[in-house]
C-alpha cells in the first residue's frame, strides 16, 4: 500500500484504537503533535506491556531490600570490616529488631531461589507463545507471581523451606514474561520500531526497580502490616490489578484485534510479514553463531546485571553502611539511569539504522560493546574509590546505568535475525541468562559469609567485569544483523527489508 509523499500522512493513523478518542485523517498529524489522546494500537501495547514488566521487576526485587529487614544483621555485623566510617552512628532513625537467623549462605539460596524456576519456562514459554500467542501466557505468568507474593509472609514465618519453595514457584510463573513479549513484537513490532517499542517496553523492569526499591525501604521502615510484610502484600496486590487491565484491552497479533485500524494492521503487516504457523526450526537454531552470540551476551549482560540487583542492598548496608531508608532510596537511582539509557539507546539505535548511517549488524555490535564494556569498567573502578560514599554510588551508578546500551545490542537482536520465531529464541536465550540468577547471588553469599568486607566485594566485582568483558568480545565476533536464512525457510513470505520501510510516515515514535 503505497503512501503519497506530498502529504507525508503516517498511513498507520488513518484511525485511532477506540480506547482512545478517534482521530479524523485531516487533523491527525496536527492532533497527534498537540499531545492528542488518538494512539496506535502497538502503543497502546507497548504501554500495557511496560506497566507489566514494571510489576514483574516489583515483584522481583522487593526481597532484596525487604531481607535486609528481615533478617538478624549480627552475623553481617561481626563479620564485615570496619574499614568504612558508619554515617549514622549517631542517628536516632528506628529500627526493628529482625525475625530471622539466617547467615550469608542461606541468604544467597534466598535470593537466587527465585531463578531456579525461572529457567525451567523459558524455553517452553518461548515456544508455547509462538503457538497459541504471548497475551494469556504473560498476564497469568505474572498473576501467578503477583498471588504468590501475597501470601510470602505466611509461608516464609512457616518455614524457610516452604519460602524458598514459593519463591521457586514465582520464578515458574515470570520465566514465560520476556519469551511471550518477545513473541508478541515479532508479530507487532514493525522492523524501523523494533528498537524503541522493544526499550520502552522491557525499560518498564527498570522503572519497577526504581519504584520497589526505596519504596520497599519505606515499608519496611514503617508500621504498615509489620512492617516487612507490608512490601508483599502491596505488589502483590498491584499485579493482581494489572493483570485485569492486561487481559482486557490486549490482543496477540494485529490481525486478532478488532479495532486497529485497517491502515495500521497493514503497516505491521507489510513490514514483518503475516503471522504463519511455521515448524521451529531447532536444530539451525541451536547451530546458528547469531544465536550463539546473543546467548553469550545476555548470560554475561545478567551475571552483572543479577549480582548487583540482588546484592547491592546488601553491600550498601554492610560495607558503605546506609541506613534502611537510604539504602532503598541509593540503590534505585542506578536503576533509574538505566531506564533513562534503555529508551534513549532504543531510540539512538533505530535512528542511526533507518538513516543508513550504520548497518543494523554494526548498530548491534557498537551498541552491545559500549553496554557490556563500560559497565564492567566502571565496576572495577567501584573497587577503588575506597570508603567515599559519593564516588561509589557514581561508579555503581554508571555501571548499572550504562548496561542500557545493550538494548540497541543482543537485548533486541532475536527481531533481527529471526522474528518469527522471536519468542523461541528469547527462550533460549534467556535461559541460559537465568543461570547467574541463582550463580551469582551463591557467589557473593559464599564470598562474603565468613568476611564481608571491602576486599571480598571487589574480587566479587573483578568476577563480574571479567564476564562482562568476554561477552562483549564474543559478541562482537559472531553476531549477525539482517534476517536468517533458516529463520524464513518454508515460509510464504518476504523477508522483511530494511530498504521498504525508509519512508516518512514511520518517523512517528512510540
Amino acid at each position: 500500500m503505497k503512501t503519497s509523499h506530498n502529504n507525508h500522512e503516517p498511513r498507520h493513523n488513518e484511525e485511532c484504537t477506540p480506547l482512545l478518542p478517534p482521530c479524523s485523517t485531516e487533523d491527525e498529524n496536527k492532533k497527534l503533535k498537540n499531545g492528542s489522546q488518538c494512539l496506535a494500537a502497538r502503543h497502546v501495547l507497548a504501554f500495557l506491556a511496560f506497566l507489566g514488566f514494571f510489576n514483574v521487576y516489583c515483584l522481583r526485587v522487593n526481597l532484596s531490600v525487604a531481607l535486609v529487614a528481615m533478617v538478624n544483621s549480627t552475623d553481617d555485623e561481626t563479620n564485615s570490616t570496619t574499614e568504612c566510617p558508619d554515617p549514622n552512628i549517631n542517628s536516632t532513625s528506628s529500627s526493628k529488631s529482625a525475625e530471622f537467623d539466617w547467615d550469608g549462605k542461606t541468604q544467597g539460596i534466598v535470593l537466587g531461589s527465585f531463578f531456579y524456576g525461572y529457567i525451567t519456562t523459558q524455553i517452553p514459554g518461548g515456544w508455547l507463545a509462538s503457538r497459541i500467542g504471548g497475551k494469556n501466557l504473560f498476564g497469568f505468568g505474572v498473576l501467578c507471581t503477583a498471588v504468590l507474593t501475597l501470601i510470602t509472609p505466611v509461608a516464609v514465618r512457616y518455614s524457610v523451606y516452604l519460602f524458598i519453595a514459593v519463591r521457586i514457584v514465582e520464578g515458574i510463573g515470570e520465566g514465560v514474561t520476556f519469551p511471550a513479549m518477545h513473541a508478541m513484537w515479532g508479530d507487532w513490532a514493525p522492523v524501523w520500531e523494533r528498537s524503541k517499542l522493544a526499550a520502552f517496553t522491557y525499560a518498564g523492569a527498570q522503572l519497577g526497580t526504581v519504584f520497589s526499591l526505596p519504596i520497599s525501604g519505606y515499608l519496611c521502615d514503617s508500621d504498615i502490616a509489620g512492617g516487612w510484610p507490608s512490601v508483599f502484600y502491596v505488589f502483590g496486590a498491584i499485579g493482581c490489578l494489572w493483570f485485569v487491565v492486561w487481559m482486557i484491552f490486549t490482543h496477540n497479533t494485529p490481525a486478532d484485534h478488532p479495532s486497529i485500524s485497517r491502515s495500521e494492521r497493514e503497516y505491521i503487516e507489510n513490514s514483518i510479514g503475516k503471522k504463519e504457523n511455521l515448524s521451529t526450526p531447532w536444530k539451525e537454531i541451536f547451530t546458528s553463531p547469531a544465536v550463539l552470540a546473543c546467548c553469550v551476551a545476555h548470560f554475561c549482560y545478567n551475571w552483572g546485571f543479577y549480582t548487583l540487583l540482588t546484592c547491592l542492598p546488601k553491600y550498601m548496608k554492610s560495607i558503605l553502611k546506609f541506613d534502611m531508608k537510604e539504602n532503598g532510596l541509593l540503590s534505585a537511582l542506578p536503576y533509574l539511569v538505566l531506564w533513562i539509557m534503555q529508551n534513549a539507546c532504543g531510540i539512538l539505535a533505530d535512528f542511526i539504522r533507518q538513516n543508513g548511517y550504520l548497518s543494523t549488524k554494526v548498530t548491534r555490535k557498537v551498541f552491545n560493546f559500549a553496554g557490556l564494556a563500560l559497565p564492567g569498567l566502571f565496576l572495577i573502578f567501584v573497587g577503588y574509590v575506597g570508603c567515599d560514599h559519593v564516588l561509589a554510588m557514581l561508579m555503581l551508578t554508571l555501571s548499572v546505568g550504562l548496561g542500557g546500551a545493550a538494548m540497541g545490542g543482543f537485548n533486541v537482536n532475536h527481531l533481527d535475525i529471526a522474528p518469527k520465531f522471536a519468542g523461541s529464541l528469547m527462550g533460549i536465550t534467556n535461559c541460559i541468562a537465568t543461570i547467574p540468577g541463582f550463580v551469582a547471588p551463591a557467589v557473593v553469599g559464599y564470598l562474603t559469609n565468613d568476611q564481608n568486607t571491602r576486599h571480598q566485594w571487589q574480587i566479587i566485582f573483578y568476577i563480574s567485569a571479567s564476564v562482562f568483558f568476554s561477552g562483549a568480545v564474543i559478541y562482537a565476533m559472531l553476531s549477525e544483523g539482517e534476517e536468517q536464512p533458516w529463520a524464513r525457510k518454508n515460509s510464504s513470505s518476504k523477508p522483511a527489508r530494511e530498504v521498504t520501510h525508509k519512508e516518512p510516515e514511520i518517523q512517528d515514535g512510540s
